[in-house]
């Protein structure tokens, strides 16, 4: 299984309008007219790098795998709503993938840095974000123990929509 992490460099391009303003896509267009645009942004053989990034950043739609519609269906929500709210200073666990199901929400205020913090008993995590400003390490364990599966994820506001496996415990770490 594969995790993704969005960091926040990457979640800004990824939260732009569905539909681009046409001064916004002409400003992602090369510089200099390319001789024929390759037929796919993956494949350019005689383009310039320089000419596929800019085929590959001029596309006005966002990847529908990263795309979670709103419960009304508005293109106009906020950034924040498609990945799960979590505000500055906190570590948000929620129990279903896609920020879905019950929110756990631990800010660092009250957890104990480098201690192993268990999830309840029939709580588990299957998304989670992290705005701690500190690493933090998901456990598949219980009790933090590095003999099952384990990951650690950036402090910087990182957002992960599916976790390789059920999160039973994390541990912030200093830095």
């Amino acid at each position: 299984m594969r995790t993704t992490v969005l960091t926040s460099a990457v979640l800004a391009t990824l939260c732009l309008p569905v539909a681009a303003p046409a001064a916004a896509r002409a400003s992602l267009a090369p510089a200099a007219p390319a001789a024929s645009p390759p037929s796919s942004p993956f494949r350019a053989s005689s383009a310039s790098s320089a000419s596929s990034v800019a085929s590959v950043a001029s596309v006005p739609s966002v990847p529908s795998a990263f795309s979670v519609p709103s419960a009304a269906g508005a293109r106009s929500a906020p950034p924040q709503s498609r990945l799960g709210r979590c505000g500055p200073g906190e570590l948000c666990l929620w129990a279903k993938p896609g920020f879905a199901g019950t929110r756990h929400v631990h800010e660092l205020s009250a957890v104990d840095i480098e201690s192993c913090v268990p999830l309840p008993a029939a709580a588990g995590a299957q998304a989670l974000a992290n705005r701690t400003g500190r690493p933090v390490t998901a456990y598949q364990s219980a009790e933090c123990a590095e003999t099952g599966e384990f990951e650690t994820y950036p402090g910087d506001g990182t957002w992960v929509p599916q976790t390789p496996y059920r999160v039973r415990a994390f541990r912030v770490w200093e830095n």
